[in-house]
């Protein structure tokens, strides 16, 4: 006999303690749990049920408030760090408004050209015999470049002088015979035709006698051409030909060239819209011209303006001028690239403030000024020019004002500020100053 078929409550407990799940309308019928207390049975799907998913929800609510919590306290100490920021004072830099004379000068681009140029070629032909200059040597108008064998020509001159002398004897006998023939028409021997064709004779002799000596004169002439020599003072580029060679009149290529360095000129541009004012100037004095190297740093030579083209360029509206230079330092070179500086007049009393203080906004050119509360407040300006490192200010500011030069980033109208002196370097302007009257 089973032992579970006699005691069926062992048999209930033991179903409950390995979940076994009796359901309605089965034969078999639940025990009843002991002292008449109901018992629940586990199913399977509960406890495959997962039990975390409260537990996350719950994890993630309280990121969620933690993460608010820390944007509110750290919004709010942003506030009442911006709103302490705003009553602290700004450090800055400032500088005086000051008034001064300044010079005004006209810019433009400019190209360095020599005034003579010369390509010496030979006038004769023949071989190179002797070349007397070095490359890069200065020479002077008349000095003796090279020379060319003379022998041909020494040759031919002789010819001419022979054949001069051989037709001055045939013209002195002419003469003889002519008097004598003169003589007997006169006692009546000979006829008159005799006479006149004695004459003729002597004649002839004479415009012979004539082309010798002009051939003799160009022989000479020829024979002189052989020692070339330079035409203007200047300095003597590459040799392009060597001693040996033979050299023709007629050659493409020269034997050198021979440029004028001193003095040269410089040939720079100007927008026509300046141009009255120029001539203006021009009519007063001369006016002085500065040559500056290409990044407009270094003075390079001083000279004055010589003449304005006669028309204006329709492509670019500009108008050429030409100025001259000593440029004993031989400074400028031919074909060098300059920045020309044209000296117009002096700005007498004008009111400047440093570059930096200009700032540039939708309404144009504004700066900061700061007033005796320490607040910077924005005041429109109409700049003039800008000369070296300073600018002339037209309206907007008066002598004895200051002017932010540092730090103007961090302000706005009625900013309060911590200003502090910057001293303002003006060593251009005072450099254009000296040179006002070369």
């Amino acid at each position: 006999m089973n032992a579970d078929a006699v005691y069926p409550e062992k048999l209930g407990k033991r179903l409950s303690t390995r979940g076994i799940i009796t359901r309605e309308g089965n034969d078999m019928d639940a025990p009843e749990a002991p002292h008449g207390r109901t018992q629940t049975i586990a199913s399977p799907s509960d406890e495959n049920r997962p039990k975390g998913h409260k537990g996350v929800w719950i994890a993630v609510i309280v990121l969620i408030v933690l993460g608010v919590g820390i944007y509110l306290i750290r919004s709010h100490n942003e506030s009442s760090a911006k709103d302490t920021s705003t009553d602290q004072p700004i450090s800055v830099g400032v500088a005086p408004v000051e008034k001064q004379d300044v010079p005004y000068y006209l810019t433009g681009l400019g190209t360095v050209t020599a005034f003579n140029t010369v390509t010496v070629h030979t006038r004769v032909d023949g071989q190179i015999m002797k070349i007397y200059f070095q490359e890069g040597q200065f020479v002077h108008a008349g000095d003796l470049l090279a020379e060319i064998d003379p022998r041909p020509y020494q040759v031919a001159l002789d010819q001419a002088e022979g054949q001069l002398s051989k037709d001055l004897a045939s013209q002195n006998d002419a003469r003889i015979d002519l008097n004598r023939y003169q003589q007997l028409f006169q006692s009546g021997v000979v006829a008159r035709q005799q006479v006149d064709t004695q004459a003729a004779t002597v004649g002839q002799y004479d415009g012979a006698i004539q082309s010798d000596r002009a051939q003799i004169d160009n022989e000479k002439l020829q024979l002189e051409y052989c020692h070339v020599t330079s035409p203007i003072d200047g300095r003597v580029g590459l040799r392009l030909v060597d001693p040996g060679n033979i050299v023709h009149a007629t050659d493409t290529n020269g034997m050198l060239v021979i440029t004028q360095v001193r003095p040269i000129a410089v040939d720079f541009t100007l927008p026509e819209d300046e141009l009255p004012e120029v001539v203006s100037e021009m009519k007063n004095r001369r006016l002085t011209v500065e040559a500056y190297s290409r990044d407009d740093k270094t003075k390079l030579a001083s000279g004055a303006l010589l003449t304005i083209d006669n028309q204006i360029d329709t492509t670019t509206g500009t108008i050429k001028l030409k100025s001259q230079f000593p440029n004993a330092d031989l400074s400028l070179w031919p074909n060098q690239f300059v920045n020309a500086r044209l000296f117009l007049s002096v700005r007498a009393n004008a009111i400047v403030v440093p570059p930096a203080a200009i700032q540039k906004g939708a309404q144009g050119s504004f700066v900061y000024a700061v007033g005796s509360d320490n607040k910077a407040s924005v005041r429109p300006v109409q700049v003039d020019f800008s000369e070296g490192n300073i600018s002339v200010i037209h309206s907007g500011l008066t002598p004895g004002e200051e002017v932010v030069i540092d730090g103007a980033e961090k302000l706005q109208d009625g900013t309060v500020v911590s200003p502090h002196e910057m001293t303002s370097n003006r060593t251009a302007a005072s450099g254009s100053e000296s040179g006002l009257h070369p």
